[in-house]
């Protein structure tokens, strides 16, 4: 259920900035016609940082159905160091995003190695230390806010969760009474809890301080896994059912998967966008097929002597997946991540 996971699994190749000194075309006044009528979903979604000009684009496309866009530019070094990705901080893009009437709240995420996150957390003088390096990020550029994407605190063991677990709640909480006091937002992501996952997150501290909490509604399999669905009607129904109790409804946004894992054994894990596993699905002249009790597409193809099995995300999963979330009155959805997506996505959010 980690946004670094995707990092780890794209190729270097893959991780190619934008160009920074290129100027993206702004929304044209017909874009902004459409931008004035309320959407039937409220919709945030992650920008990658190596495609920033296709995620851009397609966050300027469905501008009309966004609220708030979160690019994916920093990441956490150490208490007083925040790095920034390549092609973080660009200011066309921000600008942009503003025209088009969206809030740009950019996350912060980190991958520490064992033991780093929860020795800063667990520290109120190096929480403290952490903190004003967060608010002179939120501070850099002209953000709506700030994001906490912290996830290697995840499987903190059993003797320590419990610390572990207070201080990522102390820090958010600090973090959130700061940013409000700066009229900016504060979004923190976490994994699901169900089926005893999750438990790391204290979901009532996190919904009483962020304005919104995400739960990254997918990696039910994952990379580090056997092959299955990345999410499936009946988790987000346990999910949302334990989430709705915990946190305010209008605080959770439930992020969908517009992506999927290529898994075959003894191989490396291959991240595939929707557009990429429909591509190689048809290159490989494999059926469509979708499973009604997961919800979603997959396939499986020959590669040498090996068999690949493929599940991804498209917009007839997403239709199956939104009665959870209507059921526990959850509507808002989140998108990992622009330029991801099946395009039909967008029409069935609207239809809600």
């Amino acid at each position: 259920m980690r946004h670094t996971s995707f990092l780890s699994a794209l190729t270097a190749a893959a991780l190619i900035a934008a160009p920074g000194t290129s100027l993206i075309a702004a929304p044209t006044a017909a874009h902004a016609g459409r931008d004035s009528v309320k959407p039937a979903r409220t919709v945030s979604a992650w920008l990658p940082h190596w495609d920033q000009d296709t995620g851009y684009r397609d966050a300027l496309a469905h501008a009309s159905q966004l609220h708030t866009v979160s690019p994916f530019w920093y990441e956490l070094k150490a208490d007083d160091r925040v790095d920034r990705h390549d092609g973080a901080e660009r200011k066309d893009i921000v600008d942009g995003l503003h025209r088009a009437g969206l809030k740009v709240v950019p996350t912060v995420n980190e991958a520490l190695p064992a033991g780093r996150l929860a020795a800063l957390v667990t520290s109120p003088a190096r929480r403290a230390t952490h903190l004003r390096t967060l608010l002179a990020v939120a501070a850099r550029g002209d953000y709506d806010g700030l994001e906490l994407d912290y996830e290697s605190i995840a499987p903190t063991g059993e003797a320590t969760y419990r610390q572990v677990r207070a201080g990522y709640a102390a820090l958010v909480t600090d973090l959130c009474t700061a940013l409000h006091r700066r009229s900016q937002t504060c979004a923190v992501a976490v994994s699901p809890q169900a089926d005893g996952s999750g438990r790391i997150w204290d979901y009532p501290a996190l919904g009483r301080a962020a304005d919104r909490v995400r739960i990254m509604g997918y990696d039910l399999h994952w990379r580090g896994g056997g092959a299955g669905p990345l999410s499936t009607p009946d988790w987000y129904d346990r999910t949302l059912a334990h989430a709705t109790r915990l946190i305010p409804p209008a605080k959770i946004e439930m992020a969908l998967p517009g992506y999927g894992w290529d898994w075959a054994p003894g191989t490396p894990t291959r991240h595939v966008t929707w557009k990429e596993a429909e591509a190689l699905r048809k290159r490989k002249g494999r059926p469509y097929a979708f499973d009604k009790k997961a919800g979603s597409p997959h396939f499986t193809y020959r590669e040498g002597r090996t068999t690949r099995t493929v599940w991804y995300q498209d917009a007839r999963g997403v239709a199956a997946h939104l009665p959870a979330l209507r059921k526990h009155g959850v509507t808002g959805t989140g998108l990992w991540a622009l330029g991801f997506e099946d395009p039909a996505m967008w029409d069935v959010l609207a239809r809600g």
